[in-house]
């Protein structure tokens, strides 16, 4: 039988979350809410960026396992943010991603960039747990939702003054976005089979808002690829792979930024 790494993965990780909240009661996750530091627009930060690179920290892939196992949050953030990012992906599962919340703890004080925490949201308890380790968006994925729970997490994270990253990655999930939403992602990724085609984003670009930031993710590891999704209405563009799998992520993120500069000439 064909794995389906999406449904193994969720299942895990309501087991993950059942576990936490023996730990830390979410009452007390709510107790200094209101005593954090402001977030960072990562909608704003796309908006106005020339590039658009949300550089992403990723340790391994279900598909590919390990790409950079001793990864350093505190030397490899500060190398994004000099090389030119305009915002950070910090995956925060332990299992199958080797991340953890504490990877968003570490950078938080090393970046003015705004963080998205990651990871597979099936519970309004991880959304607070966002708002306490210091990001600044999360991500809901659609086909790990339905319609009505993924407008209730967007409303909870507005609510805690987090934006969100809606990831779609076909038409039958255009009905959760929602004016909660603050950016939408294509996935070329198939979260199930984790077939990656870059074409996915052409193909559903003009099929989305335009009065939402539109995300491209997964798959993208040439200039010239995201010169063109530019001009199909993209401002955003998570990358983690073409970066983390060399032993310099912030001078390979320095390298595509030339050469995408030179695209643009």
């Amino acid at each position: 039988m064909k794995r389906d790494i999406l449904s193994e993965i969720i299942a895990n990780k309501r087991f993950e979350v059942d576990y936490q909240k023996r730990f830390i009661p979410l009452e007390q996750l709510q107790e200094g809410i209101d005593s954090l530091s402001p977030t960072r627009s990562m909608k704003s930060a796309l908006a106005t960026s020339p590039t658009g690179i949300i550089s992403e920290f990723k340790r391994r892939s279900p598909s590919k396992d390990w790409i950079f196992r001793d990864a350093k949050i505190e030397e490899i953030i500060p190398s994004y943010e000099s090389a030119g990012a305009s915002a950070l992906s910090i995956l925060t599962d332990e299992k199958y991603f080797g991340g953890s919340m504490r990877d968003v703890r570490t950078a938080r004080p090393l970046t003015q960039l705004p963080i998205l925490r990651k990871d597979f949201i099936v519970d309004e308890y991880q959304i607070y747990q966002a708002r306490v380790i210091g990001a600044d968006a999360i991500l809901l994925i659609a086909s790990a939702l339905s319609s009505d729970r993924c407008f209730a997490f967007a409303q909870k994270a507005h609510e805690l003054g987090l934006e969100v990253l809606l990831e779609i990655h076909s038409e039958d999930e255009l009905e959760h976005i929602n004016d909660d939403i603050d950016m939408v992602g294509v996935n070329n990724r198939n979260l199930s089979s984790f077939h990656t085609d870059v074409a996915n984003s052409f193909r559903l670009s003009q099929l989305l808002p335009k009065d939402k930031i539109l995300v491209s993710e997964s798959g993208l590891s040439q200039p010239e690829t995201v010169r063109e999704l530019q001009k199909a209405g993209f401002k955003g563009f998570l990358m983690g792979e073409a970066f983390m799998k060399t032993r310099q992520p912030g001078k390979a993120l320095e390298n595509f930024i030339e050469h995408l500069k030179i695209e643009e000439k």
